[in-house]
């Protein structure tokens, strides 16, 4: 950790307030200041080499040193570097982009809204889903469905869809009208001699009865994630989307993709629902779509939603929502030129690719006595750790001794995420053979540190 005398550092403690940071832990062992980044790779300001093996936040498709997108945002900042999108007004960056997503998306979703983070897009989803509805003249039809262990955001709306207890726990959230259902995860939540199809089956079940009981007149949308990250990099069971995908059919509930970690090649297919076998009414992307060089959310949306939407602000004379900086120049500027990126590289095909070598060698850790289970798809794996690997019975208090495996990690020159009891993984889609080998390498001796040290402490 660095050193406090550091004037960037003092700086840092006596002014900054952090995301996600324990702020009196914070203020006593300071941050760690990143100087600057090459390909998969990031560096302290000591110098110390990392492979930043979460792509930052599950986010920087192309690497932390790409010269093409820092070239596309002067060129657009040269030519115009601001304008909005409201009443009428356009500029080509926006339009080009959105031109591009409904290409690459699933048939039929044809229609692109703009915001600069994907907590403002699942925001504005439940806005949308509230207005359409209001204009179909069902104003009983408002509520959600969402899975615990979900993540969908922090604002008030769309941390209210979130389904983990820190993102809730006195921020007074859930403030809207939300079910949290199962999470989809059968190595966790299977019953004891359930099979994998009979805990799907158990899911549907369980989300039909919520839908029956609540009553179907009132629920507005489903969402999820294709693969679970925030929560613990969680893959779904068997049939479990295209059975989700029949219910909201059946019962006229729009189905929202949250594909923020999972779009644009993290699974080794454009989005994740592609992986997964469902269509989507709504699909929200973010992170990867600029590789995070700069703020921008998609939300892409068919014909069914787009036509509600439209005919009511056409009733009301407006849609009265939007952000300043909805489809800003530099970003759409920046996102079209990482979408060409992943093309020309097909970077999309080195995930896959690569899946066999990243999740096999990750799959050994099966063995240490540390690792319950190891999951994941494409380039997106999660470790999780536990006291006892029979019972699955996890460590007390939780989340220490993650804290501290990936502390290890960092020692060892590895960034992962410590998520609740798992170690999550997902390094830039640029990754190579030889940097997936030495992720492993470097994963394995901070588990042998982390068993070296809860021994010590007496954990095991």
């Amino acid at each position: 950790m660095n050193d406090l005398s550091n004037s960037l550092a003092a700086a840092d403690i006596a002014h900054s307030v952090h995301p996600y940071t324990n702020m009196r832990l914070h203020e006593k062992q300071g941050p760690m200041i990143m100087a600057r980044g090459d390909g998969v790779r990031v560096y302290d300001d000591h110098g110390k080499e990392y492979i930043e093996g979460l792509a930052g936040l599950w986010s920087v498709a192309v690497g932390f040193s790409e010269p093409r997108l820092r070239d596309a945002a002067v060129r657009q900042m040269d030519l115009l570097p601001y304008y909005h999108s409201f009443a009428h007004k356009a500029h080509e960056p926006a339009i080009r982009l959105g031109e591009k997503l409904a290409e690459m998306a699933p048939e039929g979703m044809n229609r692109v809204f703009f915001t600069n983070s994907g907590s403002e897009a699942n925001d504005t989803v439940i806005k949308m889903l509230w207005f359409m509805n209001n204009g179909l003249g069902r104003p009983e039809k408002k509520k959600f469905l969402a899975r615990n262990k979900g993540y969908h955001g922090i604002t008030i709306a769309s941390g209210s869809l979130t389904g983990l207890p820190a993102n809730h726990k006195d921020f007074d959230l859930p403030a809207i009208p939300v079910t949290h259902l199962t999470c989809p995860h059968f190595w966790r939540w299977g019953e004891e001699g359930e099979t994998e199809s009979e805990f799907t089956a158990r899911l549907l079940k369980e989300a039909e009865d919520v839908i029956l009981a609540e009553g179907p007149e009132t629920i507005a949308g489903f969402i999820g994630e294709p693969v679970m990250g925030a929560g613990g990099v969680m893959t779904p069971p068997e049939g479990y989307w295209p059975g989700i995908e029949a219910l909201c059919h059946k019962y006229d509930i729009i189905l929202i993709s949250d594909e923020v970690i999972n779009g644009f090649g993290r699974l080794g297919t454009t989005f994740g629902c592609e992986k997964y076998g469902f269509t989507p009414d709504i699909l929200v992307t973010s992170k990867q779509l600029t590789s995070s060089y700069m703020p921008l959310a998609a939300i892409i949306m068919n014909d069914k939603v787009y036509n509600a939407i439209a005919d009511n602000s056409e009733k009301l004379g407006t849609f009265g929502h939007g952000f300043t900086g909805s489809g800003h120049p530099v970003a759409c500027a920046v996102g079209l030129e990482n979408l060409a990126i992943i093309e020309e590289r097909d970077l999309i095909g080195n995930a896959a690719r690569l899946e066999e070598q990243f999740q096999g060698g990750l799959r050994k850790f099966a063995d240490h006595p540390l690792v319950g289970e190891v999951r994941g798809v494409g380039l997106i794996a999660g470790l999780e750790l536990v006291a006892d690997k029979a019972s699955k019975r996890s460590f007390t208090p939780a989340g220490k001794v993650s804290a501290q495996a990936a502390k290890f990690a960092a020692q060892e020159g590895l960034i992962c995420r410590n998520v609740y009891e798992t170690l999550a993984l997902c390094p830039p889609l640029i990754v190579t053979e030889d940097d997936i080998d030495q992720i492993i390498e470097r994963m394995g001796r901070a588990l042998d540190l982390t068993w070296e040290w809860v021994q010590a402490e007496g954990l095991s």
